[in-house]
């Protein structure tokens, strides 16, 4: 049976839908390979498999192979590996729906591209729900590290900076509150888990919770260790907060499909506040207490 001819712009969207499709099929192939958890891999290569499907029936019309994106496949395999297979599916998932490609009016044209739509939205999605990992597992875990460590050890900082004025000694205050404060959080997580009757599936979110944590206290603590003025450091480590934020906020809401805005603005205000009202208190003990270092 001949195919009806299709129009240039139908033509030209299924040539950069074949190449999306083609790409995604040997990044899940290759994540597929290389990954030890066998669940994760069968699921990845049944999404395989839908890509390529996808792909044969956009070469039915266009009548031409596509080679896939060689940048695209190096870069989210990357991701994938790096920050976790969902976040960097999810991530590309985002990339294809930016494509501009409007399958309603392809499917004036292409019947097929109903299914396909529907393929891409419900059922490749399905898929991804299946994939396990423990940085997903565990998100609450690492949340709780980050904010707690945000919130708590910027406002010892910022509290000490005004009443010691000496970056040696506020960065070793911070370092021995941040060591403190991660072996806290750890075994509070730990026992609250084994309180719930988890006590098999405690020592995981523990670990996160800690090491997250940690990478906080890294992150706020360094420019008082690099920076002379203790107020220019003060200042760097608020905006590394805000950075610490962002990178989890977006993280979160590109893994677990949630707002970014929202619940970036809510930690960045209250990162802020609890800083501000630390610093205020710091100036007062100084005051108060006459401190001179």
């Amino acid at each position: 049976m001949q195919r009806k001819p299709i129009s240039p712009e139908a033509r030209k969207q299924l040539i950069i839908a074949q190449r999306n499709e083609v790409t995604e099929y040997h990044i899940y192939k290759r994540l597929a390979r290389r990954i030890k958890n066998t669940h994760n891999s069968d699921v990845l290569n049944n999404i395989a498999e839908d890509e390529l499907r996808h792909y044969k029936i956009w070469m039915n019309y266009t009548g031409r192979e596509v080679n896939p994106s060689k940048w695209d496949i190096w870069k989210y395999y990357w991701i994938a590996r790096i920050f976790g297979i969902t976040f960097g599916i999810k991530l590309m998932e985002r990339g294809e729906e930016s494509a501009q490609i409007n399958y309603d009016q392809l499917a004036k044209e292409i019947p097929e591209a109903v299914g396909v739509s529907k393929d891409e939205n419900d059922h490749e999605k399905e898929l991804i729900k299946m994939i396990k990992e423990d940085k997903l597992e565990h998100i609450g875990s690492i949340v709780l590290g980050l904010n707690d460590a945000l919130v708590e050890i910027l406002g010892t900082l910022a509290g000490l900076t005004f009443a010691l004025q000496n970056t040696k000694l506020v960065a070793l205050a911070g370092i021995i509150a941040g060591i403190a404060g991660a072996l806290s959080m750890s075994s509070s997580e730990y026992l609250s888990h084994k309180s719930e009757g988890n006590a098999e599936g405690a020592i995981k979110p523990a670990i996160f919770t800690g090491i997250a944590y940690l990478f906080a206290v890294v992150f706020l603590v360094a420019p008082f260790l690099i920076f002379a003025s203790p107020f220019m450091a003060l200042a760097v480590a608020v905006v590394d907060s805000v950075f610490v934020v962002f990178l989890y906020s977006y993280y979160i809401s590109v893994a677990n499909d949630q707002p970014f805005r929202k619940r970036f603005l809510e930690m960045v205000i209250l990162s802020t506040v609890v800083g501000l009202l630390s610093f205020g208190l710091g100036y007062l003990v100084r005051v108060l207490f006459g401190i001179e270092i």
